[in-house]
């Protein structure tokens, strides 16, 4: 089985910029995130093809030079963004099937189990290891779609340990089994996915601390041809409890939490996208670690060295070594035709 990533890296719609620019271009230690993304992929043997998805003169200026082609072990490809989320990752799917041209072709028979991993650009800590260590385990899982997850204990190495040593301290749902980061890996099969457009909506709405996106997707669930109130029920439990969680009453938090067992919450995103759906639990850390504002980015670059190697040790530590295959010339780097005009 051959495996694309995509790494969506627009910046347009919902994306977030912090001090003026786009996620994806902020620098730390000489690199940009994205750059930093793109090369944790090369090491993971699941991996055929590295596709990266945004403003493809940005792009080709910053993933096209011969310093960093030189790093390369898999092709390449960047795609011109689109107008949103959701038409990026699906155009971009489209050009991974196999006898697609530039402009890709729709899927047909035979592309149903079709399969890619879905990352965000901004992951400065993920490490090959986790990234391969998910593969694996959404494969053995047979479900269509899988969405990572990590434990609050996983993440702890990120806390702040002091006023002088800022850190980053993340928001988790919480469930029966424990407090959980949504990270940033998506093995999917799109063609089984029944409901893919609401994939747009949960994203656009996805910082749920802010109770105008909590009541909006709430709704949008509830009307919703594939939500309903078994859905709605356990979502309004876990963001009751995440809201307990994040002003400090864990007790109040906890007795929420026993009653959203994980089954339960993957059988409502089953449901809500009209899937197989799993979680998948990944216990180094980095690849829940993304940069969403200007406290985080400035932590990150604080803390960056240190908690680089500290992943690289864990992520060893946990998964074992990789099996990576020599290289043998620069791979191809092309920057196709086509998107919305910039």
């Amino acid at each position: 089985m051959t495996i694309p990533a995509i790494v969506a890296a627009g910046d347009r719609r919902a994306a977030k910029d912090i001090r003026g620019e786009s996620k994806p271009y902020l620098e730390i230690a000489g690199r940009t995130l994205v750059e930093y993304t793109v090369l944790a992929l090369q090491d993971v043997p699941e991996i055929s093809e590295v596709w990266v998805i945004g403003n493809a003169p940005r792009l080709e200026s910053v993933l096209g030079g011969e310093a960093f082609r030189a790093r390369l072990r898999k092709p390449l490809t960047i795609v011109p963004q689109f107008r949103n989320l959701y038409e990026n990752i699906w155009e971009t799917f489209r050009r991974t099937l196999p006898g697609a041209g530039p402009g890709g072709r729709d899927p047909g028979p035979g592309d149903e189990d079709r399969i890619a991993l879905f990352l965000s650009a901004d992951l400065p800590f993920a490490t090959p290891e986790e990234v391969s260590a998910f593969v694996r385990q959404s494969l053995d899982a047979g479900c269509d779609y899988s969405m990572g997850v990590t434990s609050e204990e996983a993440l702890e190495e990120f806390y702040p340990e002091s006023e002088s040593a800022p850190g980053i301290r993340m928001a988790y749902f919480n469930t029966r089994e424990g407090r959980y980061r949504q990270n940033n890996l998506h093995l999917v099969k799109p063609m089984r996915l029944g409901h893919r457009h609401y994939i747009e909506e949960m994203y656009e709405l996805r910082y749920q601390r802010e109770i105008r996106n909590i009541v909006g997707l709430a709704w949008r669930i509830l009307v919703s041809e594939g939500g309903g109130l078994r859905v709605l029920f356990y979502y309004g439990l876990i963001h009751l409890a995440g809201v307990a969680d994040r002003r400090g009453h864990r007790r109040t938090a906890d007795r929420l939490r026993r009653l959203v067992p994980l089954a339960s919450a993957e059988a409502s995103v089953s449901q809500l996208l009209d899937t197989r759906f799993r979680f998948i639990e990944t216990r180094a850390g980095g690849c829940a670690v993304d940069i969403d504002n200007e406290q985080d980015f400035d932590a990150a670059v604080g803390g960056f060295e240190r908690w680089r190697s500290h992943q690289a040790a864990r992520a060893r530590a946990l998964y074992g070594p990789l099996e990576i295959e020599a290289k043998s010339g620069a791979p191809p780097v092309r920057v196709l035709p086509g998107g919305v005009a910039e």
